[in-house]
């Protein structure tokens, strides 16, 4: 219901921004701003966007929480979507989910009010340590003895780790 109430209200309130801007200002400044604020969007949304995968990888790399780097992905690519959308109003809240602090407090928004009831993963799922042998097989190989390493007689540098 309030994704109907959305596709209704959005499109009411850029029509009605359209008249009184247009109106006020007139067409061709209008427009001239339309395709301004949809380039500086465009530039935008590759600057956050890099900063965002980037921030994705390092959670990644340091096998933190991807949790917040994910929506912040998420809300950027839907900030681009509704800065490349002309109006005043859509881009008025693709501006806005730029901003770190809004970004932030509609994660934290998001966390507190959507309720993830299961989670399943689909497909076959591939153990990749070792295939499955049966016990009666025998592997052939060869082995020899490792000595334990030996202590160092000297202190160690600074080039090296212990």
């Amino acid at each position: 219901m309030w994704l109907l109430l959305a596709f209704i209200a959005v499109p009411m309130i850029e029509i009605a921004l359209f008249i009184q801007v247009g109106g006020f200002i007139g067409l061709g400044w209008t427009l001239l701003i339309v395709l301004a604020t949809a380039l500086l969007g465009t530039w935008l949304v590759r600057a956050q966007g890099r900063l965002a995968i980037n921030n994705l990888r390092r959670s990644f790399s340091e096998l933190r929480d991807p949790t917040e780097p994910l929506a912040d992905a998420a809300m950027i690519l839907l900030a681009g979507a509704l800065l490349l959308t002309p109006g005043f109003f859509t881009d008025a809240v693709g501006f806005a989910l730029l901003t770190p602090p809004i970004r932030h407090a509609a994660y934290l928004w998001l966390r507190r009010n959507v309720k993830v009831q299961s989670f399943s993963q689909e497909g076959p799922r591939q153990d990749y340590r070792r295939p499955h042998r049966g016990e009666d097989e025998v592997i052939d190989g060869t082995y020899h003895e490792v000595e334990p390493p030996k202590r160092p007689t000297h202190t160690p540098s600074g080039w090296t780790r212990h």
